[in-house]
C-alpha cells in the first residue's frame, strides 16, 4: 500500500508530528509512504477560473502543488492532517482540497476507490477537531474515496489530538489522542 501523508499546517509542530506518527505506524506494516507539508510553500487559492475544466492541463497556477498532485495520484491511501483554526480545518488544508479540481478535471474518477484518513490537532480538547474531520471525510466522499474512521468509543471520525498549545510536545504527550490515531490507522490499513 502506498500512503501519502499531508500536513496542512504552516508551522512545524503538532500536526507534523501527528501525520508522521501515523505514517510511521503504517511503515511498520510495510506501507510505502510519502509526506507533503504546506509549510514554507507558496500555494495559491483556487480562483475557480475553469482553466482546468477547459484545458484539461492541470491548474492555471504553477506553484508548489505539483508535488502534492503527484502524491495524490501515486497513493492508494491519503492522510490529511490539519490544525484547527477557528473551530475547523486550516485554510491551507482547504486550499489543497479545492485545488484538487485540477486533477479531477482531467479524470473525475482519479481518486475513486482510494482510502482516506483524517487527523485534526486542536489547541483545546474540543477545539474543532470533529468539524475538521467531517470536512476532510466529506472531501473523501465527494471524490468517491473511502473515509476511514477509528470506530466507536473514541475515534469515530478519525484521529483527534490535543496539543495544549505546546505543538509537537503537546501532541506527543496526548496519549488519548495518539490512541485515536492508532485506532484510525489500523482501520485505514485494514480497508
Amino acid at each position: 500500500m502506498k500512503v501519502f501523508g499531508i500536513c496542512g499546517s504552516p508551522r512545524a509542530g503538532g500536526t507534523d508530528y501527528a501525520v508522521n506518527y501515523a505514517l510511521g505506524l503504517l511503515k511498520e506494516k510495510g506501507c510505502e509512504t510519502r509526506y507533503f507539508t504546506v509549510r514554507g510553500k507558496a500555494i495559491n487559492f483556487c480562483i475557480h477560473c475553469d482553466y482546468c475544466m477547459r484545458e484539461k492541463k492541470g491548474c492555471v497556477h504553477k506553484d508548489a502543488l505539483i508535488e502534492f498532485y503527484d502524491g495524490m495520484l501515486w497513493a492508494d491511501g491519503v492522510i490529511f492532517g490539519t490544525p484547527c483554526y477557528q473551530g475547523a480545518l486550516s485554510g491551507q488544508t482547504k486550499t489543497l482540497m479545492d485545488r484538487c479540481r485540477a486533477i479531477l478535471a482531467k479524470d473525475p474518477l482519479i481518486l475513486k476507490g482510494k482510502v482516506g484518513m483524517g487527523l485534526a490537532v486542536g489547541g483545546d480538547r474540543c477545539g474543532g477537531q470533529e468539524l475538521a474531520l467531517q470536512t476532510i471525510n466529506n472531501f473523501y466522499i465527494v471524490n468517491e474515496m473511502y473515509p476511514a474512521g477509528g470506530g466507536s468509543f473514541g475515534a469515530n471520525l478519525g484521529g483527534t489530538l490535543w496539543s495544549h498549545d505546546k505543538g509537537k510536545d503537546g501532541v506527543a504527550a496526548d496519549e488519548d489522542g495518539l490512541r485515536t490515531v492508532r485506532k484510525t490507522a489500523k482501520r485505514f490499513y485494514d480497508m
